[in-house]
């Protein structure tokens, strides 16, 4: 047994054993996407309960299944993956239908999501045989969480998962143009390293809307930076560490518009306490206004106060109501 997972496989039991794990039924288990402690008490006791894991890759799951001091022959491992889901599927099922707990798990995260899994939940359902979801580690929420993207309550709160985008130049440009630039709500997308590049550079036709890249998330060299999508191909050109590891992108929520008086407004209030740029970028976020056009106002404001020598110094700016 892995001495360092010993102590959570003993807390698995005490904690999770009580439950009641039905015979016959699918555990759709959620792991790690990467930091090997992201995963939960209750899907290490499923894991070690379950008669049959099925996986995406029986090699990879048997390692993790190790790592955490998990033994599962091969004859306990079944390969359920994209180009099998079908056929395997019909598997799974069977042996349900013969009183097994199956755990199911993708390579990394919660399956079904982006990874296999839809289908196999489906023949499941369909055969009238239960599943049961084990939540666990999502790189979408993972990078929803500190993306900032996500308003509750907002005219354009919510978010849109749209996966992987076209491979080919022409479709992802056509997917970008005509699903994601109208698309208000923010926007959640994967990609690979060896194309990060790519969409980086096909990305840059939304100008100044803000893109979220979330690379390597739980990992050593985890990385979150958010960037006008325009300026995302330099940002991943400046290293190349910058286009390693597994991405996500989120396109943040495109700015309601309001009429300038609104947000005039605002940023008169707002220099009136803080000093400009905090002013003008807080004013830019509350009302959606170019945050360039508000700087420049904030500017025309300061050096009207100072010529007539009501600028403290401090970087505030006094008698903004001449606007």
């Amino acid at each position: 047994m892995s001495a360092s997972f010993a102590s959570a496989l003993d807390a698995a039991r005490e904690a999770a054993a009580a439950q009641h794990y039905p015979q016959g039924a699918l555990y759709v288990v959620a792991t790690p996407i990467g930091n090997l402690a992201d995963i939960t008490l209750r899907a290490l006791h499923v894991l070690q309960l379950a008669d049959t894991v099925a996986c995406e890759d029986t090699r990879h799951t048997q390692a993790l299944l190790r790592a955490y001091g998990i033994d599962k022959g091969s004859a306990q491992c079944l390969a359920v993956h994209q180009h099998n889901e079908a056929e395997a599927a019909q598997n799974v099922v069977l042996r349900l239908q013969q009183g097994q707990r199956v755990a199911y798990v993708s390579d990394a995260g919660t399956p079904g999501v982006s990874d296999p899994g839809a289908r196999l939940v489906a023949a499941v359902q369909a055969a009238g045989l239960r599943a049961v979801p084990l939540p666990g580690a999502s790189s979408v929420t993972t990078a929803l969480s500190v993306a900032g993207a996500v308003a509750h309550g907002s005219e354009h709160g919510g978010f849109v998962f749209a996966g992987f985008l076209p491979t080919k130049t022409a479709e992802r440009a056509t997917a970008i143009a005509q699903q994601l630039a109208p698309e208000p709500r923010c926007v959640v997308l994967l990609e690979a390293p060896h194309r990060i590049g790519e969409l980086a550079q096909a990305l840059a036709v939304l100008g100044e809307r803000p893109v979220t890249l979330a690379r390597e998330l739980t990992k050593q060299f985890e990385e979150v930076t958010t960037q006008p999508a325009k300026d995302l191909k330099a940002w991943l050109d400046g290293s190349p560490q910058r286009s390693r590891g597994e991405f996500v992108v989120l396109l943040h929520p495109v700015a309601v518009a309001t009429d300038d008086s609104e947000s005039l407004r605002v940023l008169r209030l707002l220099v009136q306490e803080l000093p400009l740029k905090t002013a003008v970028r807080l004013a830019a976020e509350i009302t959606g206004a170019p945050r360039n056009q508000l700087y420049n106002t904030a500017l025309a404001w300061k050096r009207e106060g100072a010529e007539q020598g009501e600028d403290g110094g401090d970087g505030k700016v006094d008698g903004a109501g001449t606007a």
